[in-house]
């Protein structure tokens, strides 16, 4: 979704995303894109027609609604690396604790994350004071550098093509529980990460000026 024209808001945090996207690789600040969706656990009323020879297998149209997931998505675009973390909700305490991880596990070694997100509710550094003492909370916001995609501009978190990407090759069937979930996410990841798969992101600042340019407000100039 695009705002309507004459967004200043918008095109600012825009303009600074893309700007972070223009960077080189740099593994002591790494560029981090996040971003989460909601999963449907959807489990079958009847069994399943096995498959066979000339024809794929079946499932009826009757389903049950067991429950939800939610995937976080990380990924680093100039490297080619992502990670699928299934979490059975999605509250900040479990983005915390996903940031904390991507610090300290996957990135221990980096000055700072740069990270990209969009402007979630629980995207915020207030979650981190929710899940850790100060102290600690404070360290971890230390070695990030935060970038926010504007509202209704979550398309600038290239987070957001993995999870489609994901979606269309790792949920396009019924998964009835999550620890199947999780285990179909870390297999998709490692192909994926394998395949040495990247996003070639060439939108860029000069790009947005001229093709959103109504986005922009019109300044009097005399």
């Amino acid at each position: 979704m695009i705002p309507p024209e004459h967004n200043a808001e918008f095109v600012a945090c825009m303009e600074d995303v893309l700007e972070v996207y223009r960077r080189p690789y740099d593994p002591q600040r790494p560029v981090i894109c996040l971003d989460e969706q909601p999963t449907q656990l959807i489990g079958e009323t009847r069994t399943p027609i096995p498959l066979q020879p000339g024809q794929a297998q079946r499932y009826d149209y009757e389903y049950e609604r067991i429950g939800t997931a939610n995937n976080f998505m990380i990924v680093e675009p100039l490297a080619g690396w992502r990670k699928v973390s299934v979490r059975a909700t999605k509250t900040a305490l479990d983005l915390a604790n996903e940031l904390k991880e991507l610090l300290d596990v996957d990135y221990p070694k980096a000055e700072k994350v740069v990270l990209v997100w969009d402007n979630l509710n629980t995207h915020a550094p207030a979650s981190l004071y929710k899940a850790f003492p100060p102290q600690e909370a404070r360290r971890l916001l230390d070695r990030l550098e935060i970038h926010y995609t504007p509202k209704h501009g979550s398309w600038l978190d290239i987070a957001e093509i993995e999870l489609s990407v994901f979606t269309k090759q790792c949920l396009d069937r019924r998964i009835d529980n999550i620890d199947t979930l999780r285990s179909e996410a870390k297999a998709w990841e490692d192909r994926r990460n394998a395949s040495g798969a990247v996003v070639d992101w060439q939108f860029t600042t000069d790009n947005a000026r001229i093709k959103l340019k109504r986005l922009y407000p019109q300044l009097n100039e005399e």
